[in-house]
């Protein structure tokens, strides 16, 4: 009847408003946590990913869950289902940056043309993901990374290639009212020393980032 989430990492989905009835693709989706809360809130949801493995586990908890989503193996830099969608939720591959305080190894495990091919990746998953929305759809891109280049550097340089796409800023009334964790751009950059709740084991998040964008 649950399923484990990093409090970062569920604020994504919350991005995209009321989806309920709404055509949404969940890009490098597996194992499926944003799915499932879509899915939750009543979304048609169509989940792709490029790992086969990765996705039969979707599948599994998607069944434990009791919840349904369309599972698509595929390329997300290159899939072209036919059909917009009304919502884009883009969860890319990163330096995973943000999940330090539970992966201390992070920085002695990644350099920096890790970070080069990362960044070219995202490019190439953004490029796509716009072409997949309806006029008018809402695109939001995160990842679990501290890094600017794969953050706001990234939205910064689709923004200035494509004028049909415009930023939508976050309010922190979306996010529990936390000012703390937009910023003046009007993006979600958690860091992992927020959420303090006075108990050390029950205090911190992930470090994210989230932008959402509109399809003209």
């Amino acid at each position: 009847v649950w399923w484990v989430q990093d409090a970062a990492a569920a604020l994504p989905v919350r991005l995209l408003g009321d989806v309920a009835g709404k055509r949404v693709a969940d890009l490098c989706a597996a194992p499926g946590g944003k799915t499932a809360q879509l899915a939750n809130a009543g979304a048609q949801v169509t989940s792709a990913d490029i790992s086969k493995a990765r996705l039969a586990r979707t599948a599994d908890n998607l069944s434990r869950l009791g919840l349904a989503a369309e599972l698509v193996e595929a390329d997300a830099a290159k899939w072209q289902p036919g059909e917009p969608f009304d919502a884009v939720l883009l969860d890319v591959p990163c330096m995973a940056t943000g999940t330090i305080r539970r992966h201390p190894d992070i920085p002695y495990l990644k350099q920096q043309r890790d970070l080069d091919e990362l960044t070219r990746l995202q490019d190439a998953l953004l490029a796509n993901a716009i072409k997949l929305l309806k006029p008018g759809g809402y695109l939001v891109y995160c990842t679990c990374s501290l890094e600017p280049e794969e953050g706001e550097q990234r939205i910064a340089a689709l923004l200035a290639s494509e004028p049909g796409l415009r930023a939508d800023p976050i309010g922190p009334d979306e996010v529990a009212g936390e000012k703390e964790w937009i910023t003046d751009q009007g993006y979600l950059r958690t860091l992992p020393f927020f959420l303090q709740t006075g108990d050390p084991q029950m205090s911190g998040m992930d470090g994210f980032f989230a932008a959402r964008l509109i399809a003209a």
